[in-house]
């Protein structure tokens, strides 16, 4: 019988290093590196949709966006890989829908839950590692790019989202790494804290 791979997540708020690190991290392991929203056919269509700004959207339509494309994603990457004993490590996940649908939006927390539980199919991470950042951080790094729904976004928004993901690790006994420290330093704490995994 095969053993499923490890399923590890990186959380945080846009330019917290979740997406470097994740690729590096999936690299070391021969894991398959993978990101929500957007990696699937289906996932590009959707992102590009969510992501435009131009585009009026409620947070609730926008919230089933994520979760649709969440779906598809575990069904045709996740689950599959992970059922072949492939690990998988994947840039956001569900506690995303949580903090910046939930927490930065607005939409009722439980009805996010119960539909990303649905979205999911019950596919859960084996370790989820958050990456945080101070707002002022995030307002140094990031593009303002008027065009991206959320790169418009103002610091308060960010930082109900970062609040909230502070809120979910408090919950879920995440590891919590500083995100504003350098790549080598963000990257030694990080391995520390996968090398346990069973790769």
């Amino acid at each position: 019988m095969t053993r499923p791979g490890v399923f590890l997540v990186f959380e945080g708020i846009d330019v917290s290093g979740k997406s470097t690190q994740a690729r590096r991290v999936a690299a070391r392991y021969d894991a398959l590196y993978t990101f929500e929203p957007g990696d699937t056919a289906l996932g590009q269509e959707l992102r590009r949709w969510v992501l435009d700004a131009a585009t009026p959207m409620n947070p609730a339509t926008e919230a089933l966006f994520m979760l649709t494309d969440r779906s598809h994603h575990v069904h045709e990457v996740i689950a599959p890989a992970l059922e072949t004993g492939r690990s998988v490590v994947c840039d956001r996940f569900y506690a995303s829908t949580l903090a910046y649908q939930g927490y930065g939006r607005g939409v009722d927390l439980g009805l996010l839950r119960a539909a990303s539980e649905l979205a999911i199919d019950g596919c859960r991470p084996t370790r989820t590692i958050l990456l945080d950042v101070s707002v002022e951080v995030v307002n140094e790094r990031r593009a303002h790019d008027q065009r991206d729904r959320f790169e418009a976004e103002d610091l308060a928004f960010h930082q109900r989202v970062r609040d909230g993901y502070l809120e979910l690790a408090q919950e879920n006994a995440w590891f919590v790494v500083d995100g504003a420290k350098s790549e080598d330093e963000v990257a030694r704490v990080v391995d520390e804290r996968v090398a346990d995994l069973p790769w």
